[in-house]
């Protein structure tokens, strides 16, 4: 299908798209996707560290300009031109699902990856994809990290709790659990904003009701919880950092260079 690359099946039966939402367009830092990371464009790192992941049967970006649309077709990038009136990166997947599907195909799971996240790889996605293996009822995946209480009371960081199946509880801006005993060890946990959907579930959230707590904290996967929609949270070691501002792309340029993180050839 125009738009997609076909890459070695997985071990699982289902088909793994992985999506990279990418918009021209910020607030905060206008043209992200296309700003320079260590010599290369900031969506190529995504999507060449994402490449690596050898469980996703097919990797496209999906954006709404023609400046992104060429350039990726440039590299040889997969790249789907989906409308520019979505507001979120999940409206870019709905529409790349919705032009995708295979008649009468059961079960396909797709990766949403944000195109600001240069540091997620193989093993974020590996840890993501787990509970589809592990359970045929995973709707709906994520990641957590640890997080230490200094940075916890940041509102930038979105923290998540979690049941002792780790199952999410609840995701906020605030710092979560409220510790009543300040005395008592203190453990937070960041939440990792990738996510791993079934088709199914995907479809299910067209159509379900925004409610009071989705407004409240500004987060979209609240409306999964809001609903009955079980999201499994699996820890990982591995932090992300994402580029909101110049000085976002500052810090992970040094980072990457302190690392010795090279450039993945696609």
């Amino acid at each position: 299908m125009k738009g997609t690359a076909s890459r070695t099946p997985t071990a699982m039966s289902k088909r793994i798209i992985g999506v990279i939402p990418a918009r021209l367009e910020s607030t905060r830092l206008p043209r992200k996707p296309l700003l320079p990371l260590l010599g290369h464009p900031l969506i190529a790192w995504v999507y060449a560290r994402a490449r690596a992941a050898n469980q996703l049967s097919e990797l496209l970006v999906a954006t709404d300009s023609d400046e992104i649309l060429e350039w990726c077709r440039s590299l040889r990038i997969p790249v789907m031109m989906t409308s520019p009136a979505h507001r979120s990166g999940t409206g870019r997947l709905l529409e790349v699902l919705a032009r995708q599907k295979k008649e009468g195909e059961q079960g396909a799971i797709y990766v949403n990856i944000q195109g600001d996240e240069p540091l997620v790889g193989p093993t974020h996605i590996n840890l993501l994809l787990q509970p589809f293996h592990d359970s045929p009822q995973s709707q709906v995946s994520t990641l957590k990290i640890a997080l230490d209480s200094n940075e916890a009371r940041d509102p930038n960081k979105v923290k998540v709790v979690t049941d002792a199946a780790g199952r999410a509880l609840y995701f906020s801006r605030s710092p979560i659990p409220f510790y009543r005993n300040g005395n008592a060890p203190q453990r937070y946990y960041k939440h990792l904003g990738i996510y791993a959907y079934t088709a199914e579930v995907l479809e299910e959230f067209r159509s379900l009701p925004h409610g009071e707590l989705e407004s409240a904290e500004g987060l979209e996967q609240l409306c999964f919880l809001e609903n009955g929609i079980a999201i499994t949270v699996v820890e990982t070691s591995q932090d992300t950092m994402g580029v909101n501002t110049p000085e976002d792309l500052q810090a992970v340029e040094e980072y990457m260079r302190s690392a010795g993180i090279q450039f993945p050839q696609f």
